[in-house]
């Protein structure tokens, strides 16, 4: 199970957005393109603020409106006729730069194992890059959890917000961001599995 299952729902809420962006002009490339920036933004911003506590809050709420962009440029390029090659190179790097840029950060706060963090970003690119050797392979892109794109969003924004009051002791934080590391670990093989395992199915 993974967050990623409630992305329908997720999506129809969004709907009437993505019509009046459309209708606006929009393409998806833009809004893949925007979600990654103001991914690198909110990063530079943790990089440069690294000793001020407030500024954790923005990774949460960076993350929500990332994942609704990135609901949107899909229902953009499905529905309103924007798929293209170039489109789903920038959907699959703009999610791992974003990833990279929002969480290294972790490891610049007082208190927080860089090794840990550093483990845990390296697992989640690794993650991302099974998935889409799936495709290569010949299977579907994988988006197996138990820890994804969309749960690793809800893990670091709760980390983010707990460390923003100072409710997590460094012993706690780095507990959690270790079993973060081992969740991924376990997507990374869980993808790998269902992607050989679609392949060896007839037909």
């Amino acid at each position: 199970m993974t967050l990623y299952d409630i992305k329908p729902a997720f999506q129809n809420l969004l709907r009437p957005a993505c019509r009046a962006l459309a209708k606006a002009g929009v393409t998806a490339n833009q809004v893949t393109i925007g979600a990654m920036l103001l991914s690198l933004a909110t990063g530079a911003a943790l990089v440069i603020l690294q000793e001020t506590r407030w500024v954790l809050f923005l990774v949460p709420a960076t993350l929500l409106v990332r994942m609704a962009l990135n609901a949107i440029d899909g229902m953009l390029a499905r529905e309103h006729d924007m798929q293209s090659a170039l489109g789903g190179l920038l959907n699959e790097l703009g999610d791992v730069v974003s990833d990279v840029a929002l969480y290294a950060p972790f490891g610049l706060i007082a208190g927080v194992s860089t090794v840990a963090v550093n483990v845990t970003v390296v697992l989640a690119v690794l993650s991302e890059m099974t998935g889409v050797v799936a495709v290569q392979l010949g299977a579907s892109r994988r988006y197996d959890g138990p820890m994804g794109k969309s749960d690793r969003a809800l893990a670091f924004g709760l980390l983010a917000v707990l460390l923003g009051f100072g409710l997590l002791t460094d012993a706690w934080v780095n507990t959690c961001i270790g079993i973060v590391a081992m969740l991924i670990a376990i997507t990374v093989f869980n993808r790998a599995r269902a992607a050989l395992d679609e392949l060896e199915q007839p037909g």
